[in-house]
């Protein structure tokens, strides 16, 4: 997968391509490109925002700016997926993240300050997704958490158990997993659950869809 991000902090991603199992397949099967706005701003003095029309507190990300970042990249608007990341976009789920995965090429806008000028999200943009109904200072920590979930989902990032966990997760449509203990088996008078040390898998695999299903918002 090509996945492009469009940025004012590029920096910012540098833990990618250290962080396992994410760094694992930058370079193989995620082709990770940063591109700043700042570099292609049509604007004096490297300014990218500017104060809304009727006022109002904070600064937003201008069109011209991002329709200029994408132009010089891609030529105009590419045919691909192009997602801007924003609090009023559709919720991010494991489903999402398995839909985005199975892109060949996608692009991440992400906003700073108050957020985009609306006509990025209408124009430059053909999807939006936010991580959760509250506001950040800015769009690289959602681009990042996309990111990375995306890149564990792509061939060589896990082992095959982890893959098939998170598939069943998604299937529950919480996107929740089963408790996990470790050893010890007991500590402080804390047990793991004596059916995590019976051996018998069928009786596990049970437990565990069980505490799945327990999780799962009703």
């Amino acid at each position: 997968m090509q996945l492009d991000v469009f940025t004012l902090v590029p920096h910012a991603f540098a833990w990618l391509t250290e962080q396992r199992p994410v760094a694992a397949v930058l370079g193989d099967e995620l082709d990770l490109r940063l591109f700043n706005y700042r570099d292609f701003t049509p604007l004096t003095g490297g300014q990218v925002d500017d104060e809304p029309y009727g006022g109002g507190a904070g600064m937003v990300l201008r069109v011209d700016v991002v329709a200029a970042a994408v132009d010089a990249v891609y030529g105009g608007i590419p045919d691909h997926r192009v997602v801007a990341l924003t609090p009023q976009g559709r919720q991010l789920t494991q489903a999402v993240v398995e839909e985005l995965a199975a892109e060949e090429r996608l692009t991440l806008l992400s906003a700073r300050f108050e957020g985009f000028d609306e006509r990025v999200l209408i124009h430059l943009a053909s999807d939006a997704i936010s991580i959760g109904p509250y506001v950040l200072s800015g769009g690289e920590l959602p681009a990042m958490v996309v990111t990375d979930a995306i890149a564990r989902r792509l061939p060589g990032a896990l082992s095959e158990e982890s893959g098939l966990v998170e598939s069943f997760s998604a299937e529950l449509e919480g996107g929740l997993e089963y408790p996990h203990y470790t050893r010890p088996a007991e500590f402080r008078g804390w047990r793991a659950p004596d059916v995590l040390l019976s051996g018998d898998h069928r009786r596990i695999d049970e437990w565990r869809k069980e505490q799945s299903r327990l999780r799962t918002p009703q």
